[in-house]
């Protein structure tokens, strides 16, 4: 009797402490969330719907888009966000011309956050790997990526704070895990905060002599608001499925576990199938759920 009474006390012990690991969400299309629905409804994951980043569906009707997105998500109880256009530019632009497209397409995004009630946008880093070498060569060259940044943004993010949503900066090629957490700061607002994607930080890692994965944590800080957790091999853009690659995922959410932001964690896979094996991976390892 004792040692049941053992075993079913540290049963419940376990499950307890299950309950307390942090709750992974997801990146997906409608089709994938419709594939996906037991498992994004199980417990409140965190969703990015990637529906509405490409100019061909900004430019067109989306929406009969933004309503089927809202009858399907009713009922969702994790965070909504989107992916917001990113393709063909830099936020930070030499080209004005070019920086009122992006603030167009930025709008844009906006709209369809308000047409199905999403609160977060993920936009992409200006900064590129050339940047990190060069941006001291030139006189004012990281004051000037700041301001052209500024000029596209400053509009979009006063609509992003009268709306209650936030922006949040990906990395993409950058090196230097601190500068983009400048950037975000510069613009003193609640409503732009940092993103980190682990296969871009540790392409960077492998390929260009950046920080391993668990620094750009770190360098966020509590501006950390969202996370793309895919694995890769420090070589490409893989997201591949969790375990696949030699992603640190231990370090990367002991890192983690230090914020207060509640960034939200969302599994970004090229292949959808895999983000059961990426959720069930990280809870073997016992850091999510």
């Amino acid at each position: 009797m004792d040692d049941q009474i053992a075993a079913t006390s540290k049963g419940l012990n376990e499950e307890q402490k299950m309950s307390e690991l942090p709750i992974v969400g997801a990146a997906m299309s409608l089709d994938d969330y419709e594939n996906h629905r037991d498992l994004m409804r199980e417990k409140p994951r965190d969703l990015e719907l990637q529906s509405f980043h490409t100019a061909d569906v900004l430019n067109s009707d989306w929406q009969p888009l933004a309503d089927r997105a809202k009858k399907l998500l009713d009922g969702h109880s994790g965070r909504i966000g989107i992916h917001g256009p990113f393709w063909g530019f830099n936020i930070g632009s030499h080209d004005c011309d070019i920086r009122a497209v992006i603030r167009r397409r930025m709008m844009q995004g906006l709209d369809v956050c308000a047409a199905i009630g999403a609160d977060q946008m993920v936009i992409h880093s200006p900064y590129t790997t050339w940047d990190y070498n060069n941006l001291d060569l030139y006189p004012d060259a990281r004051s000037s990526v700041v301001e052209r940044t500024h000029d596209t943004l400053d509009e979009v993010v006063k609509r992003t704070e009268d709306m209650g949503c936030v922006l949040v900066i990906e990395n993409i090629e950058d090196k230097d895990p601190a500068v983009r957490v400048a950037l975000a700061e510069s613009f003193n607002s609640p409503a732009v905060a940092v993103s980190i994607d682990t296969g871009h930080a540790h392409y960077a890692h492998g390929s260009t002599g950046a920080p391993p994965v668990d620094y750009y944590v770190t360098a966020a800080g509590n501006r950390l608001q969202h996370i793309h957790l895919q694995d890769a091999d420090g070589y490409a853009d893989r997201h591949w499925a969790l375990g696949e690659g030699t992603v640190r995922w231990q370090a990367v959410f002991r890192a983690l576990a230090k914020l207060e932001s509640n960034p939200r964690l969302i599994i970004e896979l090229r292949d959808k199938a895999g983000i059961p094996a990426s959720i069930a991976h990280l809870k073997a390892l016992g850091i999510a759920q």
